[in-house]
């Protein structure tokens, strides 16, 4: 989890070949208005959210014996508990980052619907994990190898 750019995708996607699972994009999984209201720089509400979270808690319950990685925002924890509603065991991994360093990312990213004016409403939007939630706050400074290696300390106990 965390606001865009911070490297959910890439940390994701080391995660998931290092642990031998299926890896699955949250972006993949947004309706198309939900990808034309983002590009037009307008954030996404509850209702625009719904049916992706809805469509990400499938995918997450489909892979309850194997396992699997998500990347997911899952800025809020309302977001979060939905997504804990499709009954998985579920790990957060919140990849955290100052908005400067964030920004410095995005700029040089290429290709992607998000664009950099939405990351402001992001950490607005941004709920840390709280006690109780089962996760870990993993620092993205660093290569994308480094904070992988981070991840699996706080996954291997």
């Amino acid at each position: 989890m965390g606001v865009s750019g911070s490297g959910k995708s890439t940390v994701g996607e080391l995660l998931a070949e290092r642990l031998e699972v299926p890896y699955a994009e949250a972006d993949s999984f947004h309706p198309p208005a939900n990808i034309r209201k983002m590009a037009a720089g307008t954030p996404l509400d509850d209702e625009d959210r719904r049916p992706w979270l809805d469509a990400i808690a499938r995918w997450l319950a489909d892979h309850t014996g194997r396992g699997g990685v998500v990347s997911c925002s899952a800025l809020r924890r309302r977001y979060r508990d939905r997504l804990r509603a499709s009954g998985a065991r579920m790990f957060f991994l919140h990849l955290d980052g100052s908005e400067e360093l964030i920004a410095q990312r995005l700029e040089g990213r290429k290709g992607h619907f998000m664009p950099r004016s939405l990351l402001r409403s992001q950490f607005a939007t941004l709920e840390p994990l709280e006690p109780g939630e089962h996760g870990a706050v993993i620092p993205v400074g660093g290569t994308p190898a480094e904070v992988t290696e981070r991840a699996l300390a706080v996954l291997a106990p």
